[in-house]
């Protein structure tokens, strides 16, 4: 009898769990350098007069990326369960593939705006999407570290960003960068197709032989989401805002939307605020390199910390030391104790919310895990929204440059406020 088409690639348990992180981590790090690249090439970017893009549109241009996550999100959380998370990777792979083409041969403030909004929309369908998939094919002890380890190529991704840039800039057009850029589309889409369905989904659509063959070859234990016609009811909210679970799906927006802002924010401007500070481009984008660094690193730690000692402490305490970082940079100390800083800070900037991801999927239900996820981090692109802008308002007001420092430390301090204010797991899962 042949094997049903959900369950791929047909190998023992444990290459199939290895091959899904790698897959899941493959798509995650060419995400993560399409979202870092547009920040290492600003300060290029302002410099090339065929462009004619000055900091204020620069800002506009870094926001795009999310309106059109904020559109991509929306829709992962309506259509999950719908069409199931292969299809939606596959989509929005293709997606931000073709806006960095836009970018690259874009040649005024409409088309490279566009290119990036495409991009955005993209983005806003993988991240969600790939996170709820991680979280269902992993036995719950391991949720936070498989999710936070497939996170940590989105950093990887985005450390090679300011790597090729140092490397390249100003010798050679930034436009390779986005060039570069183009490859997922011919990467990541052969690794999701040998990827196999979610079983929530398979279950949800009533194949539920294909189901247990998925968990059986996983070694998860049989889930029992009941098949629905309309999981999609009021775009997903319904059972988000319904049976205790209303306090901490506002909490998890407002914690999503403080670690977008500061995702989108530092990783825009970082390299444009450090040569305001008196650095040189070169150092300035290897201290983004550190700051990504520490992503990952913090990221795959934290993962396993939060596994043991629960996902909230983690993130509540990444947050924070964002903030403690971000003050300590605005007092301009010294080169080394500045990449030092950089590398603990990309825990706290960035790290907090790829953590803030395994807070959420770890603390919904199985049912509602993927809706959850991506109505939290859709809401939260409005701080995607704000942060470039923020950073380019500070950038063009005349105020010292601390003050750009200081304008992202307060949204990570409330982020830390919201994280440590949801509820305990017992009342989320009533």
């Amino acid at each position: 009898m042949t094997a049903p088409a959900a369950v791929r690639p047909q190998v023992r348990r444990g290459s199939v769990s290895m091959f899904i992180l790698i897959a899941a981590w493959v798509v995650t790090f060419l995400e993560g350098y399409d979202l870092a690249v547009y920040g290492v090439s600003v300060p290029a970017i302002l410099g090339d007069p065929s462009l004619g893009i000055d900091k204020a549109e620069a800002g506009t241009i870094g926001s795009l990326v999310g309106i059109g996550m904020l559109v991509g999100a929306a829709l992962a959380g309506a259509l999950l369960h719908r069409t199931g998370p292969r299809r939606l990777l596959l989509a929005g792979a293709t997606v931000f593939s073709l806006g960095m083409a836009v970018c690259t041969f874009a040649g005024g403030v409409p088309s490279f705006g566009a290119g990036r909004l495409v991009v955005g929309l993209g983005l806003g369908v993988v991240l969600p999407t790939i996170n709820a998939y991680v979280a269902d094919l992993s036995e719950p002890g391991r949720r936070s570290r498989n999710v936070t380890l497939v996170m940590s190529g989105y950093a990887a991704g985005a450390l090679l960003s300011p790597l090729l840039g140092t490397a390249l800039l100003p010798d050679v057009s930034y436009r390779w960068l986005y060039v570069i850029g183009v490859l997922p589309v011919f990467l990541a889409i052969p690794l999701v197709l040998r990827l196999p369905e979610s079983p929530f989904h398979l279950n949800r659509t009533g194949r539920t032989v294909e189901a247990r063959a998925v968990e059986e070859q996983l070694g998860l234990a049989p889930s029992d989401a009941a098949p629905t016609s309309d999981p999609g009811r009021m775009l997903g909210l319904g059972s988000l805002l319904t049976g205790g679970l209303a306090v901490s799906t506002l909490l998890f927006w407002a914690m999503s939307f403080c670690g977008l802002l500061l995702v989108f924010g530092i990783s825009t401007w970082l390299p444009s605020i450090m040569q305001a500070a008196g650095f040189s481009l070169g150092s300035a984008l290897l201290q983004t390199a550190a700051m990504w660094l520490g992503v990952g690193v913090g990221a795959i730690v934290g993962g396993r910390v939060a596994d043991a000692l629960g996902a909230k402490r983690v993130v509540v305490v990444a947050f924070l030391v964002g903030t403690v970082s971000l003050i300590a940079m605005s007092t301009r100390p010294p080169t080394p104790v500045m990449f030092v800083l950089m590398f603990i800070s990309g825990f706290g900037f960035i790290g907090s919310q790829i953590l803030g991801n395994a807070f959420i999927v770890t603390r919904y239900p199985d049912a509602v895990r993927g809706n959850g996820l991506a109505w939290a981090l859709s809401i939260g692109r409005f701080g995607a929204i704000a942060g470039p802008s923020l950073g380019a308002f500070v950038l063009t007001s005349g105020a010292d440059v601390k003050w750009a420092f200081y304008a992202f430390a307060v949204p990570a301090l409330v982020g830390a406020f919201a994280a440590g204010a949801v509820p305990r797991a017992r009342a989320v899962k009533a």
